[in-house]
């Protein structure tokens, strides 16, 4: 072939190349251009090695080693204080004078609405399918272990945050990370400033998408699946609705944490009681059943049979979907609950307790058992098809529970993109300060963004922001190493204080 023939050649199919590209939509233009760099993100902060067979992500390890490391060493607080972080978010130990903006009850609120979600009810389907009802018993650990990742977190979320002449307060990992560290000494202050960008940074890019574009894309997808389908008048206005959604974000997250917090604390508690209501009656109705069940989450967890990796395999999925569903040992609940009203920050931490709690060892478990039960949980399942799965098992009970699943999504989407503009709002002034002009430029930034991800199918974009919400857990649990003995003198100084009676009861109950 001569070299003419060869130019020539190569010029087509530049041109065929370029003309394909031009007919694409926006959408797959912007997959392509990023792709590479959100692969390339996502490859490192989901860096995987082989265990049995299985290939089992560094960071999955990380945040459960973290989280059985602060069980031990803070003698299973996952279990002592359980009792009274329940006193403390009744109010039973509130103190109106304390410097915060929310109480106790709206920041477990708020920090649930940025976890309780698709995680509890699309996760779980594909946990269950994919490791078989042995998943679950995993799972429950893993939230178990977790619990005590959120005390150590948020206690020191508000032993470090900032208290400004208004009255608001910031705090987060981002505060304890460059404050605590270098209250420890002057080196590890150095360290603790990179972590604390680092993290800000994360939570930033987080926040844009798997706190945002992923929960306004997947709640549009699960209404249009209601109306009709592909072929239904829904399914070409994502536009229209990122602009209602990102309307009603807007004037939510105008009024700062108390307003998230106001609507958080009404959003959650109806629809968690809603939906584990709904489990408990399918549960109920088949209590034969239950034994069977649990039978088989036990037996699973330990033998796997027919489960790709086995026994490994299995404890992965478990462990996979529950620390992807609760978040402990990632840090953004620790921005939530240093807002609360106290003088005493591990009281935070007592309440932060009950997260996990309620997210993986509550709601998560009542689906599974509810997956396991009606037996709809399909091994071949396509892991972006779990809330199809979760409907289709409420649905074989409940044959009108698909609405109501549906109106859950929309609302847990909504109340994790108010609390998730709240954290990258904190993580965003940490990096450009705190004024009017910085909380306006994200805030208008972040509802573009709810359009963006309601209107287009981003798959890169949003792979890239999942890897940020957890790149976020290696700079948070490194000082949090770093900040266990101020957490043991704070939990010390304050059991001894309750014990002696030192502390003054407010509510009678």
């Amino acid at each position: 072939m001569s070299k003419q023939k060869v130019v020539m050649t190569a010029l087509f199919g530049l041109l065929g190349s370029f003309s394909a590209f031009a007919d694409m939509g926006i959408d797959e233009k912007i997959n392509i251009a990023i792709k590479p760099y959100a692969d390339a993100v996502a490859n490192t902060v989901f860096y995987s090695f082989p265990v049995g067979g299985v290939a089992i992500p560094f960071v999955l390890v990380w945040l459960i080693v973290a989280a059985s490391i602060f069980t031990v060493y803070f003698r299973f607080i996952n279990l002592r204080a359980m009792k009274h972080g329940l006193q403390l978010v009744r109010g039973d130990y509130n103190d109106p004078e304390a410097a915060g903006e929310v109480t106790h009850f709206q920041a477990l609120a708020t920090a649930l609405s940025g976890t309780v979600g698709l995680g509890n009810i699309a996760g779980v389907a594909v946990a269950v399918s994919l490791g078989g009802p042995g998943a679950t018993f995993w799972m429950i650990l893993a939230g178990f272990l977790g619990m005590s990742s959120k005390f150590t977190e948020c206690t020191l979320g508000v032993k470090y945050r900032l208290e400004h002449e208004d009255g608001t307060v910031s705090g987060g990992p981002m505060y304890y990370l460059a404050r605590g560290l270098a209250e420890r000494n002057p080196l590890l202050g150095k360290l603790g400033k990179v972590l604390a960008v680092m993290f800000a940074i994360f939570a930033v890019g987080g926040s844009f998408g798997g706190g945002n574009m992923f929960q306004a894309n997947q709640s549009f997808a699960q209404l249009v699946n209601m109306t009709g389908g592909d072929t239904g008048w829904l399914a070409d206005k994502g536009w229209a609705y990122g602009l209602v959604i990102a309307v009603l974000v807007g004037l939510v997250i105008i009024g700062g944490i108390q307003g998230i917090a106001r609507v958080t604390s009404k959003i959650v508690p109806f629809m968690a009681i809603t939906y584990v209501t709904a489990g408990l009656i399918i549960i109920g109705t088949n209590y034969q059943h239950i034994p069977a069940a649990f039978g088989a989450i036990i037996a699973g967890a330990f033998t796997a049979k027919g489960i790709s990796g086995g026994v490994i395999g299995v404890l992965f999925q478990g462990f996979k979907r529950a620390a992807f569903s609760n978040e402990a040992g990632v840090g953004s609940a620790a921005i939530a609950h240093s807002a609360v009203k106290t003088k005493r920050p591990v009281t935070e931490g007592f309440v932060a307790l009950y997260e996990p709690f309620i997210d993986t060892i509550v709601v998560c478990t009542i689906t599974a058992l509810v997956i396991i039960i009606t037996n709809t949980w399909d091994p071949s399942v396509d892991p972006s098809a779990g809330v199809q799965l979760t409907s289709k098992a409420f649905e074989s009970e409940i044959s009108w529970f698909p609405w109501v699943l549906t109106l859950a999504v929309l609302l847990f989407a909504f109340s994790t993109m108010i609390s998730w503009s709240y954290y990258g709002l904190k993580a965003w002034t940490f990096l450009f300060g705190e004024n009017r002009f910085t909380d306006t430029a994200y805030k208008i930034l972040f509802l573009f963004f709810v359009v963006v991800g309601a209107s287009m199918q981003l798959g890169s974009v949003i792979d890239f922001s999942d890897a940020m919400i957890f790149a976020m857990a290696f700079p948070n649990l490194l000082g949090c190493y770093f900040l266990l003995p101020v957490v043991k003198k704070e939990m010390n100084e304050y059991w001894a204080d309750l014990k002696a009676g030192r502390l003054v009861k407010t509510r009678v109950g």
